[in-house]
């Protein structure tokens, strides 16, 4: 079946000061979103059927049982004729002589997706052009008491952008659009709907976000902008800076309230139409906001009020966090830097790429983002970059970064390929563009922006000039359009509406086809995937900022089973074909396998292998990235999640399972961690720190033989300073290993700092060259202070334990390394209040495989 999430929303907290008691009084005004019962239809059909708002026509024809499950099999494809047809919506709404005795009614579409002609009572008032812009309309004219309709109708994002391809000189570079026009760089709607390398082609119209109805007299507050004019240890000037719409002059108070104190007031006389009016206060001993793993997340809590008469005529609320956030990007002596500086601390970055949580974005509730962060959380990251070629995340997004601390890099929604330039077309995004800003520029998480994804090197280095034939009229054209929109719109923008903030055009900044280009700022590096670098060139691949890497792999058997039958279980079947987006596939992924493993006797191993040789490739990464601090100062991975049961870059797959990958992330994103390494014949161990402080440490080396014989062991004890990288051990690996067969050997790293006891292990040769044996696994299920555990004890080496039950839950850990002799203890959280059974265990590793 298509799963949708729901979801909950959470309350915020009041600050602390006490300046002048706030007394109780009554609002004078309303917002609530609009409730109406909904019905869609095709636009030439009287059919009609319920539909469910916020959503999108894909969901309502599958709830109707119109068409069958977008997600199974190979629907996919006949369902595409879904994106040529025009849909319209029609809602009944009640309005009592309460709200219409209310001076003005506002109507909010917060995501209407994407060209929509909206009605109410037969009245057109609104045509929109953009899903990533929220349209307010006045309609207190066309309401009447009682029974309202209102009518929105949704034309074919293919026919209305037709009419530009037409009047275009030539094809743009889209090659994810998966369809021979390329037709998504004329809408402004998100790119991925019209397919991706990790997601299918759905071109969806809808009412994707809320519509809210508001309703004021006299005045209201249309935005607040919160400025941090001074920060220091001791003291916080900050400014809230208020854009007030009057209908007439009249006098009126502006508030600030903390906690149910007034800190901060000033009597004005509003002029009819736009007032700007300005607050200060000043905070003495001020918290820090810091991100995930440097301190806590401290938010302060505020209230702007608009006072007349002695009622509240409107109000709005500002969780403001005190931090400073740099962004440097300079030339130094090594060619040009990329790092962040958090509160003054160089920071090194440990995160993720976004997308979007769904092919179907109006199915996406609060819970799914509860659900996301806690994965974020639970990974030791603290940043996720928004990518561009996705959506502008839902304002709950960025309220749970806040909280939890996660630095958030946002791309405006351009990606892979070059756009138009004409008026119209730049109209269109200058009006995007100041949204998001003003939407967004208040959040303690945002950390930077970014132009776009990807085009200036595609640009540079795609060959997107020879394969779409561009004539030097043709390419000068594009480049000028580029140059308008990237550098002259988006940063004019930034300058006028957030100008504290770090933009620049495009990321990455290098090429990753080039070493030289590792030293100059942000890079994307494909060698390994696209160019098929074996995973070992990740240690020498190493950019300044790694904003983008990745390797796919399946997802679990639980959510293969949910798209495909056991006679679709084969890498080249038309269903796993038609789930995997990448033009070199199945077929890459087989290829490393065999470069560094024995090949699966079948097709549930080989879902396994996939996914631990994901794991295993990429922690190569991740490690190498922070071994080379503060050459490195960030690790970005592509990607999270998946918006569709598929094979996908993923670590955690769509049903939101954990791969082997996301297990090994929260490894190595610890705060402190043990890395290994080969170089010229010298073993070196490298502690590496991410602590703003310094820590005590204890580390264990050992190199024993599989059968857990001691070939080598060194103890020591130290202090390791804050944001330290620190080389522990560098001797030749011959003196080490003792002449014994490195085919028969293991190194195993065992680190231990604060509460905190982590074990690594490091090989000499490839999986499939090491004499492995099945040996005997113990194990036995106890229960302490109320949490489920699995004791394990094997006596020999096991490379990549799989624990699995059929019991919903969460181990805390899975596809480790079992060193002979030793206990291991994996938590398990279960989600449905069920308990472990030694039955319900099922236990597998790579000689299970063979």
């Amino acid at each position: 079946m298509l799963r949708i999430l729901q979801l909950s929303v959470l309350v915020t907290v009041c600050l602390a000061p006490l300046f002048q008691s706030c007394q109780s009084m009554e609002e004078n005004f309303s917002i609530n979103d609009l409730e109406a019962q909904w019905e869609f239809s095709q636009a030439e059909s009287n059919d009609w059927y319920p539909a469910v708002v916020p959503g999108n026509v894909h969901l309502d024809l599958f709830k109707n049982k119109i068409i069958e499950d977008p997600f199974y099999g190979n629907n996919e494809e006949n369902l595409q004729w879904i994106e040529h047809k025009d849909w319209q919506y029609k809602g009944t709404f009640f309005v009592d002589q309460k709200l219409l005795s209310n001076q003005h009614i506002n109507f909010e579409f917060k995501g209407l997706d994407t060209y929509a002609d909206v009605s109410i009572n037969g009245y057109q008032i609104l045509s929109t052009e953009n899903m990533f812009v929220a349209y307010e309309k006045a309609v207190k004219e066309y309401l009447v008491e009682g029974e309202n309709t209102i009518q929105i109708y949704f034309h074919s994002p293919i026919k209305m952008a037709m009419p530009a391809f037409d009047k275009s000189n030539f094809i743009y570079p889209a090659d994810n659009d998966r369809s021979d026009e390329h037709l998504s760089v004329f809408t402004r709607k998100a790119p991925y709907h019209y397919g991706w390398d990790w997601g299918p082609r759905f071109v969806t119209s809808g009412i994707w976000r809320p519509i809210s109805i508001k309703a004021w007299n006299d005045a209201q507050i249309t935005d607040v902008h919160f400025t941090q004019k001074m920060l220091s240890r001791k003291q916080a000037q900050i400014a809230f800076d208020t854009e007030v719409e009057s209908s007439s002059q009249i006098d009126a108070k502006l508030k600030l309230i903390a906690d149910g104190d007034i800190v901060a007031s000033k009597s004005v006389n509003l002029q009819k139409g736009t007032n700007n009016i300005t607050l200060k206060y000043t905070i003495d001993d001020p918290e820090l906001w810091w991100p995930n793993g440097m301190g806590e997340a401290h938010l302060y809590h505020f209230e702007t009020r608009l006072v007349i008469d002695d009622n509240i005529a409107d109000k709005q609320k500002q969780s403001i966090g005190l931090r400073t956030i740099e962004v440097i990007n300079e030339p130094d002596s090594i060619g040009e830097s990329f790092y962040l500086k958090v509160n003054g601390i160089p920071t090194f970055i440990k995160g993720v790429n976004a997308i979007p949580n769904h092919s179907f974005l109006g199915g996406v509730r609060d819970s799914v983002y509860d659900t996301y962060f806690d994965n974020v959380i639970e990974s030791n990251m603290n940043m996720v970059r928004i990518w561009g070629g996705g959506i502008y995340e839902d304002d709950y997004f960025y309220k749970l970064a806040n909280e939890k601390g996660i630095l958030v890099w946002q791309d405006f929604i351009f990606g892979c390929t070059m756009y138009p330039s004409d008026d119209a077309f730049l109209n269109n995004v200058e009006k995007e563009a100041e949204y998001n800003i003003k939407r967004l520029r208040n959040h303690p998480s945002l950390a930077m922006w970014c132009g776009n994804n990807e085009i200036k090197v595609g640009w540079d280095n795609w060959g997107w000039q020879e394969k779409y034939g561009y004539t030097e009229a043709d390419q000068k054209e594009l480049l000028e359009g580029y140059d308008k929109l990237f550098n002259q719109l988006l940063p004019r923008k930034i300058k006028e509406l957030d100008a504290e903030r770090f933009y620049y055009d495009s990321s990455p900044i290098s090429n990753w086809g080039n070493k030289a280009d590792m030293n100059i700022a942000d890079n994307h590096y494909w060698g390994v995937w696209w160019g098929k670098h074996e995973f070992e060139k990740m240690n020498e691949y190493v950019p300044r900022f790694m904003s983008e890497f990745g390797f796919q792999s399946f997802p679990s058997m639980e959510t293969i089973k949910t798209f495909s039958e056991e006679k679709d279980w084969d890498i080249d079947s038309d269903v796993m074909r038609a789930h995997q987006k990448s033009s070199i596939g199945n077929v890459t992924i087989k290829e490393y396998m065999e470069r560094d493993y024995i090949m699966p006797s079948n097709f549930q191993n080989f879902v396994y292998l996939n996914q631990v040789m994901q794991a295993e490739g990429m922690r190569i990464g991740f490690e190498a990235h922070r071994r080379n601090k503060p050459f490195n100062m960030g690790t970005l991975y592509w990607q999270l999640n998946d918006v569709w049961p598929a094979v996908s870059w993923s670590g955690i797959d769509y049903l939101g399972n954990w791969k082997a990958m996301q297990y090994f992330i929260k490894k190595a994103f610890e705060s402190v961690i043990s890395s290994a390494i080969i170089n010229e014949g010298n073993l070196s161990v490298h502690i590496i720190s991410d602590k703003i402080e310094d820590c005590k440490v204890s580390s264990h080396l050992q190199i024993i033989k599989l059968d857990g014989t001691m070939v080598w062991e060194q103890n020591k004890d130290f202090q390791l300073k804050a944001n330290e990288n620190k080389i522990i051990l560098n001797e030749t690996l011959t003196s080490l290993s003792k002449s014994e067969n490195l085919n028969d050997l293991v190194l195993v790293l065992n680190t231990a700092y604060e509460k905190h006891n982590t074990q690594s292990t490091f090989l000499f040769s490839k999986v499939k060259d090491l004499k492995l044996s099945k040996g005997k696994i113990d194990y036995k299920i106890v229960s302490k202070n109320g949490i489920q555990q699995v004791i394990l004890k094997s006596n020999t080496f096991i490379k990549n334990l799989e624990i699995s039950t059929s019991i919903e839950g969460r181990w805390s850990d899975n596809y480790f390394d079992l060193v002979p002799h030793q206990e291991y203890v994996i938590d398990f959280k279960s989600t449905n209040g069920k308990t472990l059974s030694t039955e319900s265990i099922t236990l597998k590793s790579i000689t299970d495989t063979y």
